[in-house]
């Protein structure tokens, strides 16, 4: 018999103390899901998600009723949920329900008894709060988000304009996968002519030209994931997956043209969700015909996000989200915090002298960088390099697009093992510009020069700057600093020198 383990008499060193967890039920009209967050933050870090594709709007266009097996299944499920809420200690719980329980007649039947399983307050939400919520989530997720968000589900279609904290009313129609199912008898043609009807109905398309479209829900990301295994994209990560809108008609059209279980690597696509794609794909293409968007940008952040960003202070929620992430990560796996953010300091100092122009975009993910740099420092030295690019290439950081994971990705690669390509994925590389690859091999020898002269110890770096100083690189070393003069200092110095331009030299002071 096994032993019991002992209660833990601290929280785990992994988590930050955000008090006790909160969660969010889903009630939606495809999946039933449950997401557990570490606390309300700007950075949500979600601790368990599950979801169950129970299919409760099923049949709701044809008959107004939600399916009794799909009933049954859904509150299975809301069992399961309440008891690993428990479970997790979740301190509050904020439960949602979107078009399948509103437009349902045997809808209010459903949510007391879904209520009475919960032990909370369903909101089930309206078209146009639904829409509302999506935004927030598109806003919470995307630094200065500018587009028009679209939110599939599988009972409505959220349509909502967005530009950056500022959003529109929106509009709500009837075109979620399982709704337009139903509604054209599985018959894609007289889908088709649904859709085409039904965004007539929005002129405010129009407003989305060469602009970005924000896409989200579960099938539309898996209609992304699909396209980038078909593609070879070096990335899986959907949030921030942008894809110009021409590519995407095209695939669109693909999707629903085939049999789904045809499609190369369908196996990433649940198979509850598989006759679900061509109805996704329609939508999709009609969508990009009338607003003409310049890209299709993936979104991960829908209303749940948006419903918690929502409760967030004002001063929270103008928070840079990738920045709040970073500082989170910086926390919880550097050998010094403190360093990570004096690193911030110093670099900008370099810049502001170096003669190199930076874009505030360029500075922000400098910024985010510094922040992650020593997020590796456990693993085996020949493979701190792999390792933190993999951290960060794949971590579910948001207010970041993929070009930008591959520039502070690389700059921490680039810190660890030199400016070496041999080692690098060429892959990872394709996704950041000339430009980009160039300033990501200059801040990660930047970032060389500052670990080896402060062993990422904090209260060093401000007292041994590094500025370009009359056409020279100049590292000043001052009072008891001096003795950190050294030959590996200066060859990376030195390297870093070459890199723009100039002579390298130390100031004993």
């Amino acid at each position: 018999m096994l032993n019991r383990l002992p209660k833990p008499s601290s929280p785990a060193q992994g988590r930050l103390d955000r008090g006790p967890p909160v969660a969010v039920i889903d009630i939606g009209s495809n999946s039933v899901r449950l997401v557990a967050y570490e606390g309300l933050s700007r950075s949500l870090t979600p601790i368990f998600n599950e979801k169950v594709l129970a299919g409760l709007g099923r049949e709701v266009q044809s008959t107004g009723l939600l399916a009794p097996d799909a009933v049954d299944k859904a509150l299975v499920a809301l069992r399961r949920f309440r008891q690993l809420c428990e479970t997790i200690r979740v301190k509050k719980i904020w439960a949602i329900a979107t078009a399948a329980c509103r437009d349902a007649e045997n809808g209010p039947e459903f949510i007391a008894a879904a209520e009475q399983i919960c032990g909370a307050t369903i909101d089930v939400l309206s078209g146009k709060r639904e829409a509302m919520l999506s935004a927030l989530g598109v806003v919470s997720g995307f630094h200065h988000a500018d587009g028009i968000v679209g939110d599939l589900g599988g009972g409505s279609l959220e349509l909502i304009d967005v530009r950056g904290r500022r959003i529109r009313a929106g509009a709500t129609l009837p075109l979620g996968g399982l709704a337009l199912q139903d509604i054209s008898k599985k018959s894609l043609k007289y889908a088709e002519k649904v859709v085409t009807r039904e965004l007539a109905r929005i002129p405010s398309l129009k407003i989305g030209a060469q602009r970005n479209f924000y896409a989200v829900g579960g099938t539309w990301r898996a209609i992304a994931r699909l396209y980038m295994w078909q593609t070879g994209y070096p990335l899986h990560v959907a949030h921030g997956y942008s894809v110009p809108a021409k590519e995407v008609l095209e695939f669109a059209r693909l999707v629903r043209r085939v049999d789904a279980n045809t499609l190369s690597k369908i196996e990433v696509v649940a198979d509850a969700r598989r006759p679900l794609l061509a109805y996704a794909a329609i939508v999709l293409e009609q969508l990009v015909r009338k607003a003409r968007p310049k890209q299709v940008v993936f979104s991960a952040l829908g209303v749940r996000e948006g419903l918690l960003y929502e409760l967030l202070d004002e001063e929270e929620q103008k928070k840079d989200a990738l920045l709040a992430a970073a500082y989170e990560l910086n926390t919880l796996r550097s050998r010094s915090p403190r360093h990570g953010e004096e690193l911030i300091e110093w670099t900008d100092r370099f810049m502001s002298t170096s003669g190199l122009d930076e874009t505030a975009e360029e500075k922000r993910l400098r910024h985010a960088a510094c922040l992650l740099a020593d997020i590796g420092w456990r693993a085996h030295p020949d493979y701190r390099g792999e390792q933190s690019l993999n951290i960060i290439a794949n971590a579910a950081f948001v207010g970041i697009d993929h070009p930008g994971r591959a520039f502070i990705a690389l700059s921490v690669f680039y810190r660890h093992v030199g400016l070496i390509d041999e080692e690098l994925s060429p892959h990872v590389r394709e996704l950041a510009t000339t430009r980009m690859l160039d300033r990501a091999r200059v801040l990660g020898a930047a970032m060389r020069v500052a670990y080896v002269t402060s062993a990422a110890m904090p209260g060093v770096l401000p007292h041994t700057p590094m500025i370009v100083e009359r056409g020279k690189l100049k590292l000043t070393l001052t009072g008891r600093f001096a003795a950190y003069d050294g030959e590996r200092v200066y060859a990376r110095l030195r390297q870093l020198a070459r890199l723009i331009g100039r002579e390298a030299i130390i100031a004993i002071a």
